[in-house]
C-alpha cells in the first residue's frame, strides 16, 4: 500500500487553502487580483495514479469594482486591458493595477511602495516619470484682438462737425428756404440763383452777377438780422476727455511679454456720410497714451448703405510700447479684427475677446479619460504634461508577481504592448477613483469549505490505508 496519493491530496488541499487565505486577506487591497490553484494528476509507467500536484497558481485579471475617492491623484483602469507602468526605486520596470498615487517630496507621482508612475512626455514618445510642475506658467503677450459690434446708425456726428439749422438765403430779391445741414442742404422750391459751396474753411454762397455777395449779405425780410450766412461749427478734435468728440468707446485689457495687464480703449467717432455709405474714425489709447501705429484717426471703418462693414476686410496691425515701469517689456504688436461688425439703427452693442494671459501659479493636476495629463494654474490656463502610458501582455498569466501589487515581465508573458488609454484596445482611465480587489468573498468561503472537505477526505484515505496496513501486520 502507498500513502503517496493521500499525502499529495493533503498537500494540494493545503496549498488551495493557502491561495484562498491569501485572496481573503487581500479582499480589501486596491488593485489586487485573486488567484486560484490548478492541479494535475501524477502517473507512473504502471498506469496507476500516484496522486495530484499543483501545476500552477493562476491569477484572475478581471476588473474589480470602481470606487470614487475624490483624491486628486488616484486613478482606476476602467476595463480589463491595461496595467500602469511604474518604476521601482532601482529603475526596474513593473506593472500594477493599484492606482493609489500621490506626489513624493521630489514631486514625482508614486504609490505606497515608492514606484513612480510613467507617461509619454508632452509632444513625444519618450516615456518619463510623471512629475508635478513647479514654478509659474510663463505669460503670453496679446497678439490678436477681436471686436465684433454694432455701431448705432442713428448716432449724432462726433465733435459737432456739421451745422444743423433752418434758414433763408435771399438771392436777387427772392427768398430761398433750406433745411438740414450746410454740407447737404435741402431747398424748398427752386435752387437759388447762385452756388452753395462747403469746404474745410467754412460755408459760403456765391451770388449771381449784380447781387450782393457774402461780404455784403442781403437783408432778410421779417425778423431782421443776418441769417443767410452762418459759418459752420468747427469740428471738435478728438479728445478722450471730451465725451462729445467721440460716439462710442470700448475698453479691453491686453497683456505684454511680462504678463502685465494694460487697458486699450477704442474710441469710435461717427463722421459725415459719404457717397458709398457711412464712415467712422477709430482712435486708440493705452494707459491714456496714443499708439505708435496707427496714428490718431488712421483707421477708418466704412459701412455700405445696408450697414455691412466694407473696410477694413482684414485684421489691422497695432503697435505700442507699453509703459516701462521698473521692468521694460517688449513692444506690443497685435492685430485687431472687426469682422462681422455692423452699423444698424440700434444701440451700440459689442462682443470682444483677445489672446494672451498673465502668469499664474500651479493649482492642481488632472488626468482625462484618454490619459491626458493637464496642469491647472491660478490664471485659468492649462498646460499639457504628457499622456499616461498603459501596458498589456499577450499572456498575463506569464507575469511574475513581485509583491506590492506589482508584476514583472517574463519571457513567458511576452513583451509589453504599450499605448495611451483608449488605444491599442487598452481601457480608458477614471481619475479620482480606484479599482477595488476582484476577490469574491462568497465564492472564496465556498471554496474554503470544498478545500476543507478535500483535505478531510484525503486524511481519511490515509487513515484507511493505515488501518489496512495495521490489519496486515496483525495477521498471524
Amino acid at each position: 500500500m502507498s500513502f503517496g496519493q493521500g499525502l499529495s491530496g493533503l498537500n494540494a488541499a493545503s496549498q488551495t487553502l493557502d491561495v484562498i487565505g491569501n485572496n481573503i486577506a487581500n479582499s480589501g487591497t486596491v488593485g489586487f487580483k485573486s488567484a486560484s490553484a490548478t492541479f494535475a494528476d501524477v502517473y507512473a509507467s504502471s498506469g496507476v495514479g500516484l496522486g495530484t500536484q499543483v501545476s500552477s497558481i493562476s491569477q484572475r485579471f478581471t476588473i474589480g469594482t470602481i470606487s470614487n475617492t475624490g483624491n486628486q491623484f488616484d486613478l482606476a483602469i476602467d476595463g480589463d486591458k491595461g496595467l500602469f507602468r511604474v518604476l521601482d526605486p532601482n529603475g526596474n520596470v513593473l506593472y500594477t493595477r493599484n492606482g493609489q498615487f500621490f506626489p513624493n517630496k521630489e514631486g514625482f507621482i508614486v504609490n505606497a511602495q515608492g514606484y513612480r508612475l510613467t507617461a509619454y512626455e508632452e509632444g513625444g514618445t519618450n516615456i518619463v516619470p510623471v512629475r508635478v510642475p513647479t514654478g509659474n506658467i510663463a505669460p503670453q503677450a496679446t497678439t490678436t484682438m477681436w471686436s465684433t459690434m454694432n455701431l448705432d446708425a442713428n448716432a449724432e456726428l462726433a465733435g459737432g462737425q456739421v451745422l444743423e439749422k433752418e434758414g433763408v438765403v435771399v438771392l436777387g430779391g427772392t427768398n430761398y428756404t433750406y433745411t438740414g445741414s450746410w454740407a447737404a442742404p435741402t431747398w424748398t422750391g427752386a435752387v437759388p440763383n447762385g452756388t452753395f459751396t462747403t469746404g474745410t474753411a467754412g460755408v459760403s454762397v456765391t451770388f449771381a452777377a449784380g447781387v450782393p455777395d457774402a461780404a455784403n449779405p442781403p437783408a432778410i425780410p421779417e425778423g431782421g438780422g443776418n441769417t443767410d450766412y452762418v459759418a459752420p461749427v468747427a469740428a471738435a478734435p478728438f479728445d478722450p476727455a471730451v465725451a462729445s468728440s467721440f460716439t462710442h468707446q470700448l475698453p479691453i485689457n491686453i497683456y505684454d511679454s511680462l504678463g502685465n495687464s494694460h487697458q486699450v480703449t477704442q474710441y469710435f467717432a461717427k463722421r459725415p456720410a459719404t457717397a458709398g455709405g457711412s464712415e467712422w474714425d477709430v482712435y486708440y489709447r493705452l494707459g491714456g497714451q496714443p499708439l505708435t501705429s496707427p496714428v490718431d484717426g488712421g483707421l477708418k471703418l466704412q459701412f455700405d448703405k445696408a450697414g455691412r462693414l466694407t473696410s477694413p476686410t482684414t485684421p489691422q496691425l497695432l503697435t505700442v510700447t507699453p509703459p516701462t515701469g521698473g521692468s521694460p517689456a517688449d513692444e506690443l504688436n497685435f492685430t485687431v479684427d472687426y469682422a462681422n461688425s455692423t452699423q444698424f439703427g440700434g444701440d451700440f452693442t459689442y462682443k470682444f475677446d483677445r489672446n494672451g494671459f498673465a502668469t499664474g501659479e500651479y493649482a492642481s493636476m488632472s488626468i482625462t479619460a484618454d490619459g491626458s495629463i493637464v496642469a491647472n494654474y491660478t490664471n485659468g490656463q492649462t498646460q499639457g504634461l504628457g499622456y499616461l502610458v498603459l501596458a498589456d501582455f499577450a499572456n498575463l498569466q506569464g507575469l511574475r508577481p513581485e509583491g506590492g501589487n506589482a508584476w514583472a515581465e517574463t519571457s513567458t508573458s511576452g513583451q509589453p504592448i504599450l499605448g495611451r488609454p483608449g488605444t491599442n484596445s487598452l481601457a480608458l482611465v477614471k481619475s479620482q477613483a480606484v479599482e477595488e480587489s476582484n476577490v469574491d468573498l462568497s465564492q472564496e468561503l465556498v471554496n474554503m469549505i470544498i478545500a476543507q472537505r478535500t483535505y478531510q477526505a484525503n486524511a481519511q484515505a490515509i487513515k484507511t490505508q493505515d488501518q489496512v496496513v495495521q490489519t496486515l501486520i496483525n495477521m498471524r
